[in-house]
């Protein structure tokens, strides 16, 4: 099923134009400035449950905005951002500037603070990818992200790359327009780093149901559906409902007798499928690229990292093998 790429953008220097853009893109808000100029840039491309946002404030900003109801990220290239919400009813500030990628707020508060001439990136997505990803779950209830700033400074990198992968190799990649599987593959990338990267309730471990679940036999009935179904959008949530277990009994499944998880193992098959595409495919029709794109992978360099490790060769060599 193809995916479009929907694209909008705003760019005006009238603060009451700003409000009403902001409330209508995002969430209904209201801002105040202290300049004259209050000239802003803002581009937006969405595609399935993914938008990705650039944004620009020539001036301060001050904002005091309703919940926006999905995750929200930052990445911050320069200039400064200033949260204001507090923490369980107490007022604290909190500065973010330049390389630091974080949560503007929880899904479901309200936000206020302050954007100092600042530019950068917003990638947005549903909250249920975070459960559909979750490695490990809270006693059956949904996951919460419970803090804004990422564990540590690997983490902040590592969710950084995370969305400018999403805006640069899916979003603003032409090549990749209409690819359900690689932008519901990118968001489930996207949300799964979000995990990684933020504090969050579902950090508790398998209950001793969920190690004696994670049998062999899960273990078969979840290859037997994740390789009839590598084509397809599949979530951890959907190869836990396959093998009849729960997200964490899969994922300890996999520890135990792979030493893998379920959706790293879903990317070996894809990586499978890619090798297989490129050993029969016509090098003089077909590209690495497009079939790397068609098993969900938008970023040439890391595709060809994963493929020389699995296979010792380049994906161009074995796509020229026929030649």
């Amino acid at each position: 099923m193809a995916v479009t790429v929907e694209e909008l953008s705003f760019d005006s220097t009238s603060a009451e134009a700003t409000e009403e853009f902001l409330s209508t893109a995002y969430t209904p808000m209201r801002i105040g400035k202290s300049a004259a100029d209050a000239r802003t840039r803002i581009s937006r491309r969405a595609a399935g449950p993914l938008n990705v946002d650039r944004l620009s404030f020539g001036y301060d900003m001050a904002y005091d905005a309703e919940s926006l109801g999905r995750v929200c990220l930052l990445s911050i290239h320069a200039g400064t951002v200033v949260d204001r919400s507090g923490a369980d009813g107490e007022q604290e500030e909190r500065v973010f500037g330049p390389g630091e990628t974080f949560l503007i707020a929880p899904p479901d508060a309200p936000y206020r603070g302050e954007v100092r001439s600042a530019r950068y990136t917003i990638a947005m997505f549903d909250t249920a990818l975070l459960d559909a990803v979750a490695p490990v779950g809270a006693g059956g209830a949904p996951v919460r992200l419970t803090g804004l700033r990422t564990v540590d400074e690997a983490a902040n990198k590592q969710l950084g790359a995370a969305v400018a992968y999403v805006r640069d190799h899916v979003l603003d990649n032409p090549a990749a327009y209409g690819n359900e599987l690689l932008v519901t593959t990118a968001a489930q990338h996207l949300a799964a780093a979000t995990l990684a990267a933020l504090p969050h309730t579902g950090r508790t471990g398998p209950v001793p149901a969920d190690r004696t679940d994670a049998t062999p036999a899960t273990l078969r009935r979840a290859i037997a559906f994740v390789e009839a179904n590598a084509d397809r959008e599949i979530s951890l949530a959907d190869i836990a409902a396959a093998a009849f277990v729960t997200p964490r009994a899969l994922q300890y499944a996999f520890r135990r007798h792979l030493d893998t998880t379920p959706l790293g193992y879903l990317r070996r098959v894809r990586l499978d499928a890619a090798h297989r595409d490129l050993l029969a495919a016509d090098p003089a029709t077909a590209t690495v690229t497009g079939i790397a794109m068609h098993w969900g992978f938008a970023h040439p360099g890391h595709f060809a990292s994963l493929y020389r490790a699995a296979y010792g060769r380049s994906p161009g060599r074995t796509l020229r093998l026929r030649d």
